[in-house]
């Protein structure tokens, strides 16, 4: 497939989560022979709160598969857990099972992740078990961390339930066979991850309190900036959202959408797709 747009989400599993939910949409830069140009171009970073007209939880994240199920030609990468490891969850257990018990889930998210961890201490192992995925791509959590699984539930039942539903969208890598009549595909990033296979600093670029930055966050942007250049075109404008977002939603969901693109273009997809744990538990495309 060949995609007009490329989107990476920074997603946020808060009751405010179209506040810290950012979307960048970036295009194939065209490529000039006399001159070497990075393979994407930004052309649109915006808060879904802005989108949407609304900071709350529900709304936002309805809005959110909306803007995927109306996009067309459109590689969608997001940030947050797409499945649970195959250990805590049922034998034989698919992705669609995971989706129905996230979907049918009667407590709240925090609750879902005690469960996880007593099935994981049942097994006599570590409690917090990562996926298979999430060792090789060394991402900093498991999937049902505290920290991580209000993402991971939220993101999985509100988001990526109703969108395996249409059948014009393709979430990989559990729906390959319907690659061939896609309009939009969906696929799981990790902006930490990618910074870590890219050789660039990952930490210390953060600032939630909000408020001037400190030197270190300061110079900690400039660098991922000037890293990324290569790989992605980024206007002065842009530049400037994505250096006054304290938190850094902004620029992680730039970096979303390089990770993303680089994955698609990179990635075995065959072998993927065959093999024995990520159709059941997820893959990062990073």
């Amino acid at each position: 497939m060949k995609f007009r747009s490329i989107y990476g989400v920074d997603f946020s599993g808060a009751k405010l989560a179209g506040r810290n939910i950012w979307i960048a949409r970036a295009e194939p830069h065209s490529t000039s022979r006399r001159r070497r140009v990075p393979p994407l171009r930004l052309v649109e970073l915006a808060c879904l709160e802005d989108l949407c007209g609304s900071a709350e939880r529900e709304p936002a994240l309805r809005q959110l598969v909306e803007l995927v199920a109306s996009s067309r030609d459109a590689l969608w990468g997001m940030d947050f857990p797409f499945g649970f490891p195959i250990e805590v969850m049922d034998d034989g257990c698919t992705w669609l099972g995971q989706l129905r018990l996230l979907s049918g889930w009667a407590e709240n998210a925090y609750e879902l992740g005690l469960w996880c961890l007593e099935r994981a201490k049942a097994l006599g192992g570590p409690m917090h078990i990562k996926r298979t995925t999430d060792v090789e791509a060394k991402t900093p959590f498991d999937c049902y961390h505290y920290r991580i699984i209000y993402q991971a539930f939220y993101g999985m039942r509100h988001v990526l339930a109703p969108l395996s539903r249409k059948r014009q969208t393709a979430i990989l890598p559990f729906q390959y066979a319907r690659l061939r009549n896609a309009k939009q595909v969906v696929m799981e990033a990790c902006p930490a991850s990618t910074l870590k296979r890219l050789s660039i600093p990952h930490q210390n670029y953060k600032q939630p309190a909000g408020g001037p930055l400190t030197p270190i966050r300061l110079r900690t942007r400039r660098t991922i900036l000037s890293r990324l250049a290569p790989l992605v075109a980024i206007d002065d404008r842009h530049r400037r959202v994505m250096m006054r977002n304290g938190g850094g939603d902004a620029i992680d969901a730039v970096i979303a959408a390089v990770g993303t693109h680089w994955g698609w273009t990179n990635a075995d997809h065959r072998a993927i797709a065959r093999h024995e744990r990520y159709p059941r538990e997820g893959y990062l495309y990073v």
